[in-house]
């Protein structure tokens, strides 16, 4: 299931972002020492959902938690949306070590991809992923998004300007491959 997080989501959130640091931090921007920590500070947490509360509202990014049994297991966000003659936004994700190899984020993409062309009536989409990255990646290879090439230190990413391969889809490829995907990814 895929839904917005919520306050009372502080406690599996801080448990889950905790144990899952070292898996997580090399694919994540540094956060800045002067802010405090919404992984280990409640008022920082409850401060995250009210900005995404307000990314949504202004429809500038729609971000949502990934429960696998009732139990947060990631997060999949469309991010960045950009409106007028582009019509597009990008998608970031991260899913729980102990999670990880089950296709619970190849799901919540489609998921996601599906709410976007569908409901927000984008026209295109874009994964960047650091080349090294290879769990990562092989969402992209399973869900088969076309690969764009590499964009030279695109995001700082952990204190360095990382390059990353980027991957799109448009809203005529997903028309296209909307029954393959829904079938593989969603009603399966």
């Amino acid at each position: 299931m895929l839904r917005p997080l919520a306050v009372h989501d502080f406690s599996a959130w801080r448990e889950v972002r905790v144990r899952n640091e070292e898996w997580l931090l090399p694919w994540e921007p540094i956060r800045q020492p002067s802010m405090p920590d919404p992984t280990r500070d409640r008022a920082a947490f409850e401060n995250r959902c009210s900005a995404r509360d307000r990314e949504r509202a202004a429809d500038h990014a729609y971000p949502f938690g990934v429960f696998v049994d009732q139990q947060l297991a990631g997060e999949v966000n469309i991010n960045n949306v950009t409106r007028g003659a582009l019509q597009s936004a990008t998608i970031g994700y991260w899913i729980d070590q102990a999670k990880a190899g089950q296709a619970y984020i190849a799901e919540a993409v489609i998921v996601a991809v599906q709410f976007a062309f569908e409901q927000l009536h984008l026209h295109r989409l874009e994964v960047c992923i650091v080349p090294r990255n290879t769990n990562s990646r092989r969402v992209m290879d399973k869900l088969a998004f076309r690969s764009e090439g590499v964009a030279e230190r695109y995001l700082e990413i952990n204190g360095t300007w990382e390059d990353h391969v980027r991957y799109a889809i448009t809203v005529e490829e997903w028309r296209a491959r909307e029954d393959e995907l829904v079938a593989a990814w969603i009603a399966g």
